[in-house]
């Protein structure tokens, strides 16, 4: 199943839709939907080797924008939305917390949270609107995290080329197995930094 999964999805990635998916997805990750573009990023990397870059930049501004919309929520619709976003991330009832530790770091807890870590980014786009964070510093904060987290697999796609896919297409099960622990660990990161702020 996991084969034909994959197979389907390089398919994809590879049409005329796969752009505009991917940046519906990137929007829509960065301030409440659950599943992250790398799952389109990387096939289309993959697949369209020469338009890398402009995959990788797609992914950035449309994830950048969706951290804005994400912003918003935290913004303006706190108590509805907003709270319900970060509960369903497991931050809703330690939000003093984790308020706390992003008042200590600042524009830092976007850049790490949204760049080097697997903290959902939307849980850092909604606490950076409720804590009513600079609009400036938080753009030009998610603008690196995002860049930061969606250029390197691409430089590493590039750089390394078909052995890469060759590697994941080989090590499928080894790679999904690494995804999902990665996912899961943004879950159990974001309750560990705010249970320790």
């Amino acid at each position: 199943m996991l084969r034909r999964l994959y197979d389907w999805t390089m398919k994809q990635a590879e049409g005329p839709r796969a752009l505009p998916a991917l940046a519906g997805v990137s929007f829509a990750e960065s301030s409440f939907f659950p599943i992250p573009p790398d799952v389109l990023l990387i096939p289309m990397a993959l697949a369209q080797p020469k338009r890398i870059w402009w995959i990788g930049t797609v992914a950035v501004l449309a994830s950048v924008l969706g951290g804005l919309f994400g912003y918003w929520i935290g913004a303006t619709l706190f108590d509805s939305w907003g709270m319900k976003i970060l509960n369903f991330y497991g931050a809703g009832a330690k939000f003093a917390e984790f308020q706390a530790f992003y008042d200590r770091n600042g524009i830092w807890a976007v850049i790490l949270a949204g760049g080097f870590t697997p903290i959902p980014f939307k849980v850092v786009t909604v606490a950076s609107g409720a804590m009513s964070m600079n609009l400036f510093d938080f753009i030009w904060a998610s603008l690196l995290a995002r860049a930061t987290r969606f250029y390197i697999p691409c430089a590493l796609i590039w750089w390394f080329g078909e052995p890469v896919r060759a590697f994941i297409e080989k090590r499928l099960t080894l790679v999904a197995t690494v995804f999902t622990i990665l996912v899961v660990g943004g879950f159990v990161a974001l309750k560990y930094l705010a249970g320790s702020a």
